[in-house]
């Protein structure tokens, strides 16, 4: 299905119903509206003012859609922060974040969770039971704009709290943050302070239980919402919209709490968050790299337990990258296509109509900033919602035959300790997850200590903090499991190992590592054997007992190991060497594989299959039968779908 996101209280009230009836001809199913609106909800202090929003509910309604409502605490109005000025998150130089945007909250703040809770129950008593309401989403893209980590005095007080509970001793949380090292003991705990603005390097066991302790507030944040809702709104789903590329908080931690998870897809917005090189970004300026919408749509499926919905997806240029083109003719549809491909309930989109005012002002919507003309992203729409007429009901998704364990506390360890300036978690699970795509595979997220049953392949980009169920789980996988470089090398205190990395994948792998190295832009060390290519970034040293499958050349050092059907490589690949190194995998875990070229990809929904074309020029597909949608030749910027 398809939906929209909506801002009644942005638009004249005799535009609703218009806006409504068009939504519906268009083949909407689903509009998202509420998740900014507090200060229309509620004026002043104690002041309700609900005649609105119930208009807007019923006249969505009547028109036969269906609606998501948002709690709309990612904006406390003006009149909460003048009376608790101590609810604004701080940025790491100790300066508050105020009012004039969103997001101005801290996740500690008890106030402000109890003027939360409020208006969360007050909007479910009042609409929770609506018969045109389908379900809600909380708040909106927790930790937008760098909102996870606050560091005022709320977050100090919450974090001395999370300490005593978790270590209950001062000398225990000492012990655990090695803080005999340049005196950082502590006697109380009441002596601990925010691991910022120190002289130099705060210690990283201190930052890694900060992080860990703010990830469990958003978690925590979250929960309290949602069991507010179920009180209220018996028989309606919950959800949240996650983000790309985002990795401050643990999702695995928060998704329980869910029915489903959401994202919001911003392809080309994207493509120059990610660190790409400028010959990337130039090539894929107006269609996004081919991976980046579907590695979140596989990821937030494993996140949703296998459902997912897109809240918002880009219909056309956006307001906030540095540079913001208008993507290729072709793309929304493509997209919106490729998202049901990966398993998608719906593809909604942001917006209706593109604002004329304020902050977002420059972002598409479907249509144009008047009342009724669509956009050339809402004409696409406006065709794809035939072509899934057309389809019908979309089969259910299978299990991949490829899972990759993801880990947030990987990016964070990576982030508190890089070694090397251009190690970055993310964007080695990325080219992992491209390299696998790029054979045609379909592929599942799952988290550390999920079961690995089924798997003919489990591909571990990192994992440096391998906890007794995660070890488990990868003793009982039946497939081909690979491990990449900095898997096993802490404990949970960020501490390295005894008896060295990769602790306690040792007995899986037969190997130790003694040395690692960050190689700077521009060395690169060549290997050979198995797989070629070179290493960048990083190079572990290390000895083993299993079969050696590819070497350093400039000293013969073990490079890629196996042992028996579990495999480590100790560098961060090139792409020729990533290429090689999966492709080896695949081969050994017997799995059929089609070699793409760099811009289309595959994914498999049920009977059905897909292919998408992000490139210039046509593509014949390998399929003997015809399609039963688009053409055997994929075109460019383009998709077709045939049935098995």
């Amino acid at each position: 299905m398809l939906g929209v996101c909506y801002y009644p209280e942005h638009w004249p009230e005799a535009w609703w119903a218009e806006d409504a009836r068009r939504m519906r001809e268009l083949g909407i199913t689903f509009v998202r509206i509420g998740e900014f609106a507090w200060s229309r909800m509620v004026p002043s202090r104690g002041q309700y003012d609900w005649g609105w929003l119930d208009r807007a509910m019923d006249t969505l309604a009547a028109a036969g859609l269906k609606i998501v409502l948002g709690t709309p605490t990612a904006t406390p109005p003006k009149w909460l922060m003048d009376e608790h000025p101590e609810i604004a998150p701080y940025d790491a130089d100790g300066r508050v974040r105020g009012f004039g945007s969103r997001r101005h909250y801290s996740f500690s703040s008890a106030i402000y969770r109890q003027e939360s809770a409020r208006i969360v129950q007050a909007m479910a008593q009042r609409y929770g039971t609506h018969p045109g309401l389908a379900g809600w989403q909380t708040d909106n893209e927790y930790g937008c704009h760098d909102t996870v980590l606050s560091w005022g005095e709320v977050d100090l007080q919450a974090f001395r709290g999370w300490l005593r509970e978790r270590y209950q001793s001062p000398d225990q949380l000492n012990e655990a943050w090695g803080a005999a090292f340049w005196s950082m003991e502590v006697t109380s705990f009441d002596q601990v302070a925010l691991p910022t603005l120190t002289v130099t390097e705060p210690n990283p066991a201190a930052r890694l239980d900060f992080w860990r302790f703010q990830s469990s507030q958003v978690a925590s944040y979250n929960r309290m919402q949602c069991e507010i809702i179920r009180q209220h709104s018996p028989g309606r789903w919950i959800t949240h919209n996650f983000m790309g590329f985002f990795n401050e908080f643990d999702h695995w931690a928060l998704s329980p709490d869910l029915d489903f998870a959401s994202w919001d897809s911003y392809p080309i917005g994207f493509v120059e968050r990610f660190p790409f090189s400028e010959a990337e970004r130039v090539a894929w300026h107006d269609t996004s790299h081919p991976d980046i919408a579907p590695f979140h749509h596989d990821l937030y499926r494993g996140v949703g337990r296998g459902r997912f919905w897109v809240m918002e997806q880009q219909p056309g240029p956006v307001n906030w990258a540095p540079w913001n083109p208008v993507p290729a003719r072709g793309m929304v549809r493509l997209w919106t296509f490729e998202a049901l491909a990966h398993g998608a309930e719906t593809v909604s989109y942001f917006r209706w109509r593109q604002a004329p005012f304020a902050q977002e002002q420059m972002h598409a919507g479907l249509n144009l900033p008047n009342l009724q003309e669509l956009s050339a992203g809402g004409r696409e729409v406006a065709v794809a919602a035939r072509e899934l007429a057309g389809l019908g009901r979309l089969p259910e998704s299978e299990q991949a035959p490829v899972a990759i364990v993801y880990d947030y506390e990987a990016h964070w360890i990576a982030a508190i300790q890089p070694q090397g300036a251009d190690f970055r978690y993310y964007e080695l699970a990325f080219r992992w997850y491209e390299a696998i795509r790029r054979l045609g595979l379909d592929v599942d997220f799952v988290a550390p200590g999920d079961s690995l049953a089924g798997y003919r392949l489990v591909l571990v980009p990192s994992l440096p903090i391998v906890s007794d169920a995660a070890e488990q789980a990868f003793a009982a996988a039946p497939g081909v499991v690979a491990f990449g470089p900095r898997s096993g090398s802490k404990t949970r205190h960020f501490a390295i190992p005894d008896g060295l990395p990769p602790g306690p994948l040792r007995r899986l792998l037969d190997c130790r590592v003694l040395e690692v190295a960050s190689l700077r832009p521009g060395v690169r060390q060549a290997l050979s054997g198995a797989i070629t290519g070179h290493a960048e970034r990083w190079r572990e040293y290390m000895e083993t007992g299993g079969e050696v499958l590819a070497r350093f050349d400039d000293d013969g050092g073990a490079a890629l190991i196996a042992n028996g059907h579990f495999h480590y490589l100790a560098c961060w690949p090139d792409g020729a060497a990533l290429t090689g190194l999966v492709a080896l995998l695949a081969r050994k875990a017997g799995l059929g594989v089609t070699s793409l070229p760099e811009a289309v990809r595959m994914r498999r929904r049920g009977g059905l299959s897909f292919v998408f074309n992000y490139g210039t020029t046509a593509w014949c597909a390998p399929f003997s039968a015809p399609p039963v949608m688009g053409s055997p030749d994929v075109p460019a910027r383009g998709l077709s779908v045939w049935r098995s």
